[in-house]
């Protein structure tokens, strides 16, 4: 099970194991992780989960589909590395991934 970290806009740390298959949200909310709200629970209808995905790992994340690029308009301080956590599915590659979260969610 690959262990995900994520840290909160304070510097405050959470790694969890998170299960393959299931997507960096869930694996939040399952673990109560501070900062990802989930609002619409996964359905790529909010900002509420955006994070930023470390630098070494946004290959293995895969790309922004259109629904996830207009929803995230709706994000405060977009980055080249912004993501919707609900829309990133965990592999086992991503084991060691690092997911920081902005100040606020949108």
């Amino acid at each position: 099970m690959p262990k995900i970290t994520y840290i909160e806009h304070n510097g405050t740390e959470h790694t969890h194991d998170v299960a393959t298959g299931l997507t960096v949200m869930e694996g939040a909310v399952r673990n109560l992780v501070p900062g990802i709200d989930a609002d619409c629970g996964g359905a790529c209808a909010c900002a509420t989960c955006h994070v930023y995905v470390d630098a070494a790992w946004t290959e293995k994340t895969g790309t922004r589909e259109a629904m996830e690029e207009s929803m995230l308009d709706f994000a405060d301080h977009v980055q080249d590395t912004s993501r919707l956590s609900c829309q990133i599915k965990v592999t086992d590659d991503m084991d060691g991934m690092i997911i920081r979260m902005p100040e606020h969610q949108g």
